[in-house]
C-alpha cells in the first residue's frame, strides 16, 4: 500500500513536462555520531533531521529547493549574510507548543538565562526507530521526550517523515502521536506554536522598518530591516489572504513564494483534516517564520474561539502536516488538489 500510495503522490504531483525527466531518488543516510540523518535526492542534500545539544528540540535542517536554493534560515547554527540573527529558538522545520502544563516548548534556546530555565520545556531525540528507503521515497521514524528541566517526561513523541520527489518538488509529510504519560496533559491556548518553519530573508515579506515583538512572557525583541533588495515573499491562503493580513485567520494550507537566485520558489504548509483544530489558525509573520498553530486559537481569533486541548493520562493524539517545496509558479487549483490528497492519507 505504501508503494501505491507514493507512486499516487507523485503522480498527482508531477507538473507539465515533469515525466519527460528520471523521477529522483530519495535517500536516507544516518550519521548517529553527527547526531542527524541526512535526506538526499539523488544524491544532493535535501534536508537532514538533526539532534545537536545545542539546540532545544530536534528538527528538519537545513531545507533545500529543487534548483539548490536553501530556504531555511541560516541563523543561528550558521551565519548568512544579511539574514536576521533574532529569536534563536527557530531552527528549520519544527513542532512544538508556548504552554504545556505552564511550560514554554517554543521559546527555549540556549540563550535563556538559569535563572528562568524553569519556565521552559526541552524535546529530546531519543532514538531513531526505523529508515526505509524505497524507490519512490523514504520514511524515517524517531522516538523523543518532552521534559522539563528535572527531566520530568510529560510527553512521548514518535514521528514519522515521509519525504518524496519529482523533478520540481520536494515533499514533507510529518505525523507525530504525542502522549501523556505521567498525568494529564494540557495544551492551554497560546500563539507560539505549532507546526512551524523559519525562512531565509529572500522569502520574507518586504517591510518598511524594524518590528518589536512581544512573547508570551513579556520579553521584546526588536527585529531589525534587512537589505530589502532581495526580499521578495509573499503569502497567500487557502482562503484567498494575502500579505501580512492571513496572520491570525484560518485555513487548510498556506503558500509562502517569492525568488531566489532566479527561481521561483513556494514553500506550502497543509493542515490535515484529523487535527484537533482545524482548519489551523496561522501564525505566519513576516519577518519569516511560518507557522500553522492549531492549538492556538484563543489569542490568534482575538478570543472569538477556544480550545485548550487536553490529554488524560495514558491518552495520545496525532498531529499531521504536509511541507512542500516547488520550483515555479504554483495555482490555488494545484495546491488544493495537494491538500485533497494527503487528507486522504
Amino acid at each position: 500500500m505504501k508503494k501505491i500510495f507514493f507512486a499516487c503522490l507523485i503522480a498527482g504531483m508531477s507538473v507539465s513536462g515533469a515525466f519527460a525527466q528520471k523521477t529522483p531518488t530519495v535517500r536516507l543516510v544516518n550519521q548517529p555520531t553527527q547526531r542527524k540523518v541526512e535526506v538526499l535526492v539523488d544524491g544532493k542534500l535535501f534536508t537532514a533531521y538533526i539532534y545537536p545539544e545545542t539546540i532545544k528540540k530536534p528538527v528538519l535542517w537545513p531545507v533545500v529547493s529543487p534548483a539548490g536554493n536553501t530556504v531555511t534560515r541560516s541563523f543561528p547554527l550558521e551565519k548568512k549574510a544579511g539574514e536576521r540573527a533574532d529569536h534563536p529558538h527557530h531552527v528549520g522545520i519544527w513542532l512544538n507548543f508556548g504552554d504545556v502544563n505552564g511550560l514554554d516548548f517554543w521559546n527555549n534556546s540556549e540563550a535563556i538565562k538559569p535563572e528562568v530555565a524553569s519556565k521552559y520545556g526541552t524535546i529530546v531525540h531519543r532514538s531513531v526507530d526505523k529508515i526505509k528507503n524505497g524507490k519512490s521515497g523514504a520514511e524515517l521514524t524517531i522516538s523523543a521526550d518532552w521534559i522539563d528541566i528535572n527531566q520530568k517526561k510529560l510527553l512521548d513523541e514518535k514521528t514519522t517523515f515521509s519525504f518524496s520527489a519529482t523533478p520540481t518538488l520536494r515533499i514533507i509529510d510529518r505525523t507525530t502521536t504525542l502522549k501523556a504519560v505521567n498525568g494529564e496533559v494540557k495544551f492551554t491556548d497560546n500563539k507560539e506554536g505549532m507546526f512551524a518553519i523559519r525562512v531565509t530573508s529572500e522569502l520574507e515579506l518586504p517591510s518598511k522598518g524594524p518590528v518589536e515583538l512581544t512573547d508570551a512572557h513579556g520579553n521584546i525583541t526588536k527585529v531589525a530591516t534587512p537589505d530589502l533588495s532581495k526580499v521578495t515573499g509573499d503569502y497567500l491562503s487557502s482562503e484567498g489572504i494575502t500579505g501580512e493580513k492571513v496572520w491570525g485567520t484560518r485555513g487548510r494550507w498556506m503558500e509562502l513564494s517569492g525568488k531566489m537566485n532566479g527561481e521561483e520558489v513556494a514553500v506550502i504548509i497543509i493542515d490535515h483534516p484529523k487535527n484537533a483544530g482545524y482548519p489551523t489558525y496561522w501564525h505566519a509573520r513576516g519577518y519569516g517564520l511560518f507557522a500553522a498553530n492549531t492549538l492556538g486559537q484563543k489569542p490568534l481569533s482575538g478570543g472569538k474561539d477556544e480550545l485548550n486541548f487536553t490529554l488524560k493520562n495514558g491518552e495520545s493524539a496525532t498531529f499531521k502536516y504536509r511541507v512542500v517545496i516547488a520550483s515555479g509558479k504554483q495555482t490555488p487549483a494545484t495546491i488544493n488538489k495537494w491538500a485533497d490528497e494527503f487528507a486522504k492519507k
